[in-house]
Protein backbone atom coordinates (compact mmCIF):
# COMPACT_ATOMS: atom_id res chain seq x y z
CA UNK A 1 0.00 0.00 0.00
CA UNK A 2 1.48 4.12 -0.06
CA UNK A 3 0.17 6.45 1.79
CA UNK A 4 1.24 10.59 1.97
CA UNK A 5 1.63 11.73 5.83
CA UNK A 6 1.57 15.29 6.51
CA UNK A 7 2.61 16.52 9.79
CA UNK A 8 0.11 18.83 11.76
CA UNK A 9 3.25 21.10 13.05
CA UNK A 10 5.65 22.60 10.95
CA UNK A 11 7.49 25.73 12.32
CA UNK A 12 8.99 26.47 8.71
CA UNK A 13 5.51 26.36 7.21
CA UNK A 14 4.57 29.77 7.50
CA UNK A 15 7.96 30.94 5.40
CA UNK A 16 7.71 28.50 2.95
CA UNK A 17 4.28 28.53 1.94
CA UNK A 18 4.46 33.37 2.00
CA UNK A 19 6.85 32.31 -0.05
CA UNK A 20 5.30 30.27 -2.46
CA UNK A 21 1.92 32.51 -2.64
CA UNK A 22 4.31 35.73 -3.52
CA UNK A 23 5.20 34.21 -6.77
CA UNK A 24 9.04 33.97 -4.90
CA UNK A 25 11.41 31.90 -6.38
CA UNK A 26 12.06 28.77 -3.91
CA UNK A 27 14.40 25.42 -4.62
CA UNK A 28 13.06 22.63 -6.12
CA UNK A 29 11.72 20.44 -3.44
CA UNK A 30 13.16 16.78 -2.82
CA UNK A 31 10.97 14.69 -5.06
CA UNK A 32 11.51 10.50 -5.54
CA UNK A 33 9.81 8.15 -7.83
CA UNK A 34 9.08 4.15 -6.22
CA UNK A 35 12.28 1.87 -6.59
CA UNK A 36 9.64 0.47 -9.46
CA UNK A 37 10.12 3.26 -11.55
CA UNK A 38 13.27 4.84 -13.47
CA UNK A 39 13.30 8.30 -14.58
CA UNK A 40 16.62 8.45 -16.72
CA UNK A 41 15.81 11.83 -18.42
CA UNK A 42 15.37 13.67 -15.50
CA UNK A 43 11.56 14.90 -16.04
CA UNK A 44 10.63 13.51 -12.50
CA UNK A 45 7.60 10.57 -14.50
CA UNK A 46 8.40 7.42 -14.90
CA UNK A 47 9.85 6.26 -18.20
CA UNK A 48 8.39 3.37 -20.43
CA UNK A 49 10.31 0.27 -19.86
CA UNK A 50 12.86 0.03 -21.97
CA UNK A 51 12.02 -3.65 -22.40
CA UNK A 52 9.34 -4.77 -24.80
CA UNK A 53 7.76 -7.56 -23.24
CA UNK A 54 7.02 -5.17 -20.47
CA UNK A 55 4.98 -2.92 -22.79
CA UNK A 56 1.21 -3.32 -22.41
CA UNK A 57 -1.09 -2.71 -25.12
CA UNK A 58 -5.03 -4.25 -24.09
CA UNK A 59 -7.99 -4.43 -25.82
CA UNK A 60 -9.85 -2.31 -23.42
CA UNK A 61 -8.37 0.69 -22.29
CA UNK A 62 -9.76 1.74 -18.71
CA UNK A 63 -10.52 5.31 -18.03
CA UNK A 64 -11.10 7.31 -14.94
CA UNK A 65 -12.09 11.45 -13.56
CA UNK A 66 -10.81 12.42 -10.50
CA UNK A 67 -13.57 11.50 -7.67
CA UNK A 68 -14.93 14.93 -6.90
CA UNK A 69 -18.20 14.40 -7.60
CA UNK A 70 -21.14 12.28 -8.57
CA UNK A 71 -19.33 9.39 -10.82
CA UNK A 72 -22.35 8.48 -12.42
CA UNK A 73 -22.93 12.33 -13.70
CA UNK A 74 -19.47 11.94 -15.65
CA UNK A 75 -19.69 8.56 -17.10
CA UNK A 76 -22.18 10.71 -18.85
CA UNK A 77 -20.20 13.99 -19.65
CA UNK A 78 -17.32 11.51 -20.78
CA UNK A 79 -18.81 9.41 -23.03
CA UNK A 80 -18.75 11.35 -25.83
CA UNK A 81 -15.22 11.87 -25.30
CA UNK A 82 -14.11 7.79 -25.18
CA UNK A 83 -16.40 7.11 -28.31
CA UNK A 84 -13.53 9.48 -29.64
CA UNK A 85 -10.49 8.08 -28.03
CA UNK A 86 -11.78 4.49 -29.41
CA UNK A 87 -11.86 5.62 -33.22
CA UNK A 88 -8.32 7.11 -32.80
CA UNK A 89 -7.07 4.06 -30.99
CA UNK A 90 -8.78 1.37 -32.23
CA UNK A 91 -9.49 0.19 -28.26
CA UNK A 92 -12.49 -0.05 -26.35
CA UNK A 93 -12.86 2.33 -24.07
CA UNK A 94 -14.49 2.19 -20.26
CA UNK A 95 -15.39 4.59 -18.05
CA UNK A 96 -14.47 3.27 -14.06
CA UNK A 97 -15.69 5.21 -11.54
CA UNK A 98 -13.72 5.78 -8.73
CA UNK A 99 -14.62 6.74 -4.93
CA UNK A 100 -11.91 7.94 -3.84
CA UNK A 101 -7.80 9.19 -4.59
CA UNK A 102 -6.55 6.23 -3.05
CA UNK A 103 -8.35 3.80 -5.38
CA UNK A 104 -7.93 5.72 -8.61
CA UNK A 105 -3.98 5.84 -7.45
CA UNK A 106 -3.83 1.79 -6.58
CA UNK A 107 -5.83 1.09 -9.54
CA UNK A 108 -3.13 2.38 -12.28
CA UNK A 109 -0.79 0.97 -9.63
CA UNK A 110 -2.25 -2.15 -10.13
CA UNK A 111 -2.39 -2.29 -13.57
CA UNK A 112 -6.24 -2.27 -14.08
CA UNK A 113 -6.31 1.55 -14.73
CA UNK A 114 -4.75 2.97 -18.46
CA UNK A 115 -5.84 6.53 -18.92
CA UNK A 116 -6.91 9.31 -15.98
CA UNK A 117 -7.43 12.31 -14.76
CA UNK A 118 -5.70 12.70 -11.17
CA UNK A 119 -6.82 15.82 -9.36
CA UNK A 120 -4.14 18.90 -8.46
CA UNK A 121 -2.86 17.47 -4.98
CA UNK A 122 -2.93 13.71 -5.43
CA UNK A 123 -0.69 13.96 -9.14
CA UNK A 124 2.70 14.07 -7.40
CA UNK A 125 1.54 10.71 -5.51
CA UNK A 126 0.07 9.38 -8.99
CA UNK A 127 3.45 9.87 -10.49
CA UNK A 128 5.59 8.92 -7.26
CA UNK A 129 3.31 5.43 -6.93
CA UNK A 130 1.73 4.67 -9.94
CA UNK A 131 3.98 5.45 -12.87
CA UNK A 132 0.89 7.85 -14.24
CA UNK A 133 2.23 10.09 -16.88
CA UNK A 134 0.52 12.99 -16.88
CA UNK A 135 0.68 15.08 -20.38
CA UNK A 136 -2.66 17.17 -20.67
CA UNK A 137 -4.83 19.89 -18.68
CA UNK A 138 -7.89 21.44 -19.64
CA UNK A 139 -7.53 25.22 -20.47
CA UNK A 140 -9.89 28.70 -21.71
CA UNK A 141 -9.70 29.35 -25.29
CA UNK A 142 -6.62 31.47 -24.18
CA UNK A 143 -4.36 29.02 -22.70
CA UNK A 144 -5.53 30.00 -19.19
CA UNK A 145 -6.31 27.35 -16.87
CA UNK A 146 -6.63 26.59 -13.02
CA UNK A 147 -9.20 26.80 -9.87
CA UNK A 148 -8.96 28.60 -6.83
CA UNK A 149 -8.81 27.03 -3.24
CA UNK A 150 -11.97 28.78 -1.18
CA UNK A 151 -12.79 28.62 2.25
CA UNK A 152 -16.71 28.30 2.57
CA UNK A 153 -19.66 28.84 5.30
CA UNK A 154 -22.88 29.37 5.37
CA UNK A 155 -24.44 32.70 5.76
CA UNK A 156 -25.60 33.13 9.68
CA UNK A 157 -22.60 30.38 10.87
CA UNK A 158 -21.05 33.22 12.80
CA UNK A 159 -17.67 32.93 10.95
CA UNK A 160 -17.40 36.07 8.96
CA UNK A 161 -13.43 36.24 8.06
CA UNK A 162 -10.78 32.99 8.79
CA UNK A 163 -10.16 34.39 12.09
CA UNK A 164 -13.38 33.30 13.27
CA UNK A 165 -12.22 29.69 12.63
CA UNK A 166 -10.26 29.48 15.60
CA UNK A 167 -11.76 26.77 18.31
CA UNK A 168 -14.42 25.47 15.92
CA UNK A 169 -14.15 22.43 13.13
CA UNK A 170 -12.72 23.30 9.69
CA UNK A 171 -13.03 20.35 7.28
CA UNK A 172 -10.92 19.24 4.69
CA UNK A 173 -12.25 16.49 1.78
CA UNK A 174 -9.14 14.09 2.39
CA UNK A 175 -5.51 14.39 2.47
CA UNK A 176 -4.51 14.06 -0.80
CA UNK A 177 -6.18 16.73 -1.82
CA UNK A 178 -4.69 20.52 -2.79
CA UNK A 179 -7.36 22.92 -2.27
CA UNK A 180 -9.16 20.54 0.28
CA UNK A 181 -6.35 19.83 2.84
CA UNK A 182 -2.37 20.69 1.89
CA UNK A 183 -2.77 24.47 0.94
CA UNK A 184 -5.34 25.47 3.20
CA UNK A 185 -3.25 23.84 6.42
CA UNK A 186 -0.44 25.53 5.10
CA UNK A 187 -1.88 28.81 4.44
CA UNK A 188 -3.84 28.71 7.71
CA UNK A 189 -0.45 28.16 9.35
CA UNK A 190 1.79 31.16 7.30
CA UNK A 191 -0.96 33.83 6.93
CA UNK A 192 -3.44 33.09 9.88
CA UNK A 193 -0.72 31.72 12.70
CA UNK A 194 -3.06 28.71 13.49
CA UNK A 195 -2.19 25.25 13.29
CA UNK A 196 -4.28 22.75 12.51
CA UNK A 197 -5.09 20.04 15.30
CA UNK A 198 -4.65 22.82 17.84
CA UNK A 199 -5.88 25.90 16.98
CA UNK A 200 -8.92 24.52 15.54
CA UNK A 201 -10.07 20.63 15.20
CA UNK A 202 -10.14 18.60 11.44
CA UNK A 203 -12.60 16.10 10.05
CA UNK A 204 -13.06 15.00 6.69
CA UNK A 205 -15.63 14.51 3.67
CA UNK A 206 -13.89 12.72 1.56
CA UNK A 207 -14.63 14.65 -1.96
CA UNK A 208 -15.57 18.60 -2.53
CA UNK A 209 -19.27 18.04 -3.48
CA UNK A 210 -19.66 16.51 -0.16
CA UNK A 211 -18.10 19.53 1.48
CA UNK A 212 -19.90 21.93 -0.35
CA UNK A 213 -23.08 20.49 0.47
CA UNK A 214 -22.50 19.82 3.82
CA UNK A 215 -21.84 23.43 4.74
CA UNK A 216 -25.11 24.28 2.24
CA UNK A 217 -27.22 22.04 4.22
CA UNK A 218 -25.13 23.74 7.60
CA UNK A 219 -24.11 20.45 8.26
CA UNK A 220 -20.53 21.70 8.07
CA UNK A 221 -19.82 25.16 9.71
CA UNK A 222 -16.39 25.72 7.67
CA UNK A 223 -14.47 24.02 4.46
CA UNK A 224 -11.87 24.28 2.08
CA UNK A 225 -13.03 23.25 -1.34
CA UNK A 226 -12.12 23.89 -5.15
CA UNK A 227 -14.04 26.44 -6.37
CA UNK A 228 -14.35 25.03 -10.41
CA UNK A 229 -16.15 22.14 -8.28
CA UNK A 230 -18.75 24.91 -6.44
CA UNK A 231 -19.18 26.66 -10.59
CA UNK A 232 -20.17 23.45 -11.95
CA UNK A 233 -22.88 22.83 -8.74
CA UNK A 234 -24.07 26.42 -9.10
CA UNK A 235 -24.68 25.51 -12.62
CA UNK A 236 -26.40 22.83 -12.47
CA UNK A 237 -28.49 23.95 -10.00
CA UNK A 238 -27.58 21.38 -6.76
CA UNK A 239 -26.82 23.80 -4.79
CA UNK A 240 -28.12 27.90 -4.61
CA UNK A 241 -25.65 30.67 -4.27
CA UNK A 242 -27.05 31.92 -1.37
CA UNK A 243 -26.26 29.03 0.68
CA UNK A 244 -22.87 29.84 0.87
CA UNK A 245 -20.57 32.47 1.78
CA UNK A 246 -16.39 32.86 0.46
CA UNK A 247 -14.51 33.68 3.29
CA UNK A 248 -11.04 32.87 1.52
CA UNK A 249 -9.89 32.60 -1.97
CA UNK A 250 -6.61 31.65 -2.91
CA UNK A 251 -4.16 32.25 -5.77
CA UNK A 252 -4.87 30.14 -8.85
CA UNK A 253 -3.42 26.37 -9.77
CA UNK A 254 -3.52 23.98 -11.97
CA UNK A 255 -5.94 21.93 -12.51
CA UNK A 256 -6.16 17.87 -13.36
CA UNK A 257 -3.87 16.55 -15.09
CA UNK A 258 -4.75 13.80 -17.58
CA UNK A 259 -2.23 10.94 -18.36
CA UNK A 260 -1.51 7.40 -18.76
CA UNK A 261 -0.31 4.46 -16.96
CA UNK A 262 3.91 4.27 -17.87
CA UNK A 263 4.14 0.49 -19.21
CA UNK A 264 1.33 1.64 -22.49
CA UNK A 265 3.20 0.61 -25.32
CA UNK A 266 4.81 4.03 -26.78
CA UNK A 267 2.95 3.63 -29.70
CA UNK A 268 -0.43 3.86 -27.65
CA UNK A 269 0.25 6.49 -25.87
CA UNK A 270 0.78 8.27 -28.49
CA UNK A 271 -2.22 7.87 -29.87
CA UNK A 272 -4.08 8.54 -26.50
CA UNK A 273 -2.32 12.06 -26.72
CA UNK A 274 -3.78 12.16 -30.29
CA UNK A 275 -6.77 11.58 -29.02
CA UNK A 276 -6.91 14.16 -26.32
CA UNK A 277 -5.07 16.86 -28.46
CA UNK A 278 -7.83 16.10 -31.29
CA UNK A 279 -10.80 16.31 -29.92
CA UNK A 280 -13.13 18.54 -31.49
CA UNK A 281 -14.73 20.24 -28.00
CA UNK A 282 -17.61 22.33 -29.96
CA UNK A 283 -21.36 20.85 -28.61
CA UNK A 284 -19.57 18.23 -26.90
CA UNK A 285 -20.47 17.49 -23.16
CA UNK A 286 -17.52 18.47 -21.43
CA UNK A 287 -17.76 21.87 -23.23
CA UNK A 288 -21.55 21.86 -22.08
CA UNK A 289 -20.41 20.67 -18.14
CA UNK A 290 -16.43 21.98 -17.97
CA UNK A 291 -17.30 25.01 -19.97
CA UNK A 292 -18.73 26.72 -16.95
CA UNK A 293 -15.34 27.41 -15.81
CA UNK A 294 -14.28 28.60 -19.14
CA UNK A 295 -12.68 25.69 -20.04
CA UNK A 296 -12.96 24.56 -24.63
CA UNK A 297 -9.52 22.79 -25.02
CA UNK A 298 -6.66 19.93 -23.74
CA UNK A 299 -3.32 21.70 -23.96
CA UNK A 300 0.17 20.01 -23.18
CA UNK A 301 1.96 19.88 -19.63
CA UNK A 302 4.80 18.65 -17.61
CA UNK A 303 4.96 17.46 -14.51
CA UNK A 304 7.99 18.99 -13.53
CA UNK A 305 7.06 22.55 -14.63
CA UNK A 306 3.28 23.40 -14.08
CA UNK A 307 3.34 20.82 -10.51
CA UNK A 308 6.65 22.74 -9.03
CA UNK A 309 4.44 24.75 -7.26
CA UNK A 310 2.59 21.87 -5.70
CA UNK A 311 5.48 19.67 -5.12
CA UNK A 312 7.00 22.65 -3.33
CA UNK A 313 3.51 23.11 -1.13
CA UNK A 314 4.17 19.45 -0.47
CA UNK A 315 7.69 20.07 0.97
CA UNK A 316 6.78 23.17 2.80
CA UNK A 317 4.35 20.74 4.46
CA UNK A 318 6.25 18.17 5.09
CA UNK A 319 4.40 15.58 3.46
CA UNK A 320 6.35 12.29 3.10
CA UNK A 321 5.47 9.99 0.06
CA UNK A 322 5.79 6.25 0.79
CA UNK A 323 5.05 3.44 -1.97
CA UNK A 324 5.01 0.14 -0.94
Amino acid sequence: MFSQTLPLTRPALGLAFAALVAGVSTAQADFQLSERYTDADGDLVADVPEDESQWRDPDTLVFAYTPVEDPAVYADVWSGFLDHMEEVTGKKVRFFPVQSNAAQIEAMRAGRLHVAGFNTGSNPLAVACAGFRPFAMMAAEDGSFGYEMEIITYPGSGIDEVEDIKGKTLTHTSETSNSGYKAPTALMASEFGMTSGEDYEVDFSGKHDNSILGVANHDYEVATIANSVKARMLERDVIDADQIEVIYQSDTFPTTAYGVAHDLAPELQEAIKEAFFGFDWEGSALAEEFGKNGESQFIPITFKKHWSVIRQIDAANGVDYQCS
